[in-house]
């Protein structure tokens, strides 16, 4: 029952409020609830992924990583589409699709990777991203496990940004995420070297850095050292 899978996820988040921060515990709790290798917690706004909350494990951060870099993977379709996103098995999908994002998630040890829209009414924030070693779809009891934890996650995202000051992070968020400040700074300055939007400032970073094969964060780096300008 769904009163029942939430009281479980509730009764497991408070057991451990003492030892981690909400943010990382959230994730923790995802990975334990849905019985799966490792979850993750991804913030999104204008279609674009922006910060990553939460990860249970260095595997779940780099699939948040590769997300945020190649702007393509579980959590991005599934805020787009705003349903759950399930790849089975990313070395022999059903279907061609995320041909930057799989080998790399792929040789981190992700095999199967799920994505779960976070929505609170018509408002979206982001998703929720679960991914396992095996090939493998979730079980029934697993898939619904998944859709209560990601509304509880949904409303915790809300509630710690809630006494927060317009314009900032809560503290919370801010603490247990792996802010991209310098992509951020990089994207503005692109933004007036170029005279476009923030947005397709971002997009046009991460295809800049996708097509010379470096690091989302190095080419950042060059843009806010002004080594590297985008006319």
């Amino acid at each position: 029952m769904p009163g029942e899978r939430l009281l479980r996820i509730l009764a497991l988040l408070g057991a451990g409020a003492a030892q981690d921060s909400p943010p990382v515990r959230l994730c923790e709790v995802a990975a334990e609830v849905v019985a799966v290798s490792g979850a993750g917690v991804m913030l999104m706004a204008d279609d674009l992924p922006r910060d990553s909350v939460c990860s249970s494990n260095p595997v779940s951060q780099l699939i948040e990583d590769l997300q945020y870099t190649l702007g393509e993977g579980p959590c991005i379709d599934a805020y787009r589409l705003d349903r759950p996103v399930l790849e089975v098995d990313l070395a022999y999908p059903a279907a061609p699709r995320w041909l930057a994002f799989a080998s790399p998630a792929l040789a981190a040890g992700a095999r199967a990777v799920f994505g779960f829209p976070l929505s609170v009414g018509a408002v979206r924030l982001g998703a929720l991203n679960l991914y396992t070693e095996r090939a493998g779809a979730l079980s029934e009891d697993q898939h619904r496990d998944a859709l209560v934890m990601a509304d509880v996650a949904a409303r915790a995202v809300l509630w710690m940004q809630a006494e927060a000051p317009v314009g900032t992070m809560a503290a919370e968020l801010e603490t247990g995420s792996n802010f991209h400040l310098l992509v951020h700074q990089a994207a503005g300055m692109v933004s007036a070297q170029a005279d476009i939007s923030v947005t397709e400032a971002l997009v046009r970073l991460r295809a800049y850095a996708f097509a010379s094969d470096r690091a989302l964060a190095e080419v950042a780096t060059d843009v806010v050292g002004r080594r590297l300008r985008f006319e």
